[in-house]
């Protein structure tokens, strides 16, 4: 049985991959797949994940692609079931939908060696970290997570990113669903809504806006009663291999702002 030819067009799905071991199995990947660093270099680009170089995608003549609901278009999916065997939808929300990302992943690749004892394993360390966030009362707090700026925006609350944050009793604002998918899950902001008042942290990801220390007086203007804080937007927004890893980062983040210490 030839091994297959997989396209991943999600970054985080694009880390995954690589630490179920299918790393050689890859055969293209966006500008944005940059984890892991030393191993995608070799993994021809095609495009970003909104804006996919179909042509050049259709050449490499993959057997499978991997797309995300919030990351990729739907335009995009639909052309790809045009040459592609199987195009991979995924759409993690949760800290928990991680455990059903990992079988989906591992059925889909059942027969190449290791893939399902690694599957096994992220999926034991996404449990263990999950349980050690649940496992302590944490008191709950107002936090706005700012992922742009010009205009700012944000994340409803039925996003990954809210709903991990949830884990350590971090409600984000504004009280919005955004729906399946679409604009509506990163809403902006004016600036003057009433309930910035009741926040008391202000979270400044590090991307896909790169929030730098000139912009903390900005965010703080927005917010003056908050804490804000820089915190790293790749362990706390990408899911899959790395959700165990942001679990236990927020739990740390969590228990840095309880004692009055730096932030790790």
């Amino acid at each position: 049985m030839s091994r297959p030819r997989i396209a991943s067009l999600v970054p985080s799905a694009t880390e995954t991959l690589f630490a179920l071991g299918l790393g050689p199995c890859l055969i293209a990947r966006t500008g944005f797949c940059v984890h892991p660093a030393d191993a995608v270099k070799g993994v021809p680009k095609v495009g970003g994940t909104k804006d996919v170089n179909l042509d050049k995608l259709r050449r490499l003549a993959p057997t499978h692609v991997v797309v995300n609901v919030d990351e990729n278009r739907r335009e995009t999916a639909e052309a790809l079931r045009s040459f592609v065997p199987e195009v991979i939808v995924t759409h993690p929300r949760a800290p928990e939908d991680n455990l059903a990302l990992f079988e989906q992943l591992r059925a889909a690749f059942s027969t190449e060696p290791g893939v399902n004892e690694r599957a096994a394993a992220l999926a034991a360390d996404l449990r263990a970290a999950l349980g050690r966030c649940r496992a302590a009362d944490r008191p709950g707090e107002d936090v706005l997570y700012l992922i742009w700026r010009e205009p700012w925006m944000t994340v409803a609350r039925d996003t990954y990113i809210s709903r991990l944050l949830a884990e350590a009793g971090w409600r984000t604002w504004p009280d919005a669903r955004g729906g399946e998918h679409g604009a509506g899950r990163y809403p902006a902001l004016r600036g003057d809504e009433p309930w910035l008042a009741g926040i008391g942290r202000v979270l400044l990801s590090s991307e896909p806006y790169r929030f730098g220390p000139a912009h903390l007086a900005e965010a703080q203007a927005l917010c003056p009663q908050a804490r804000v804080q820089r915190v790293d937007g790749e362990l706390l927004g990408w899911w899959g291999s790395r959700g165990a890893a942001g679990l236990d980062y927020l739990l740390a983040l969590s228990d840095a702002s309880r004692c009055g210490r730096t932030a790790p």
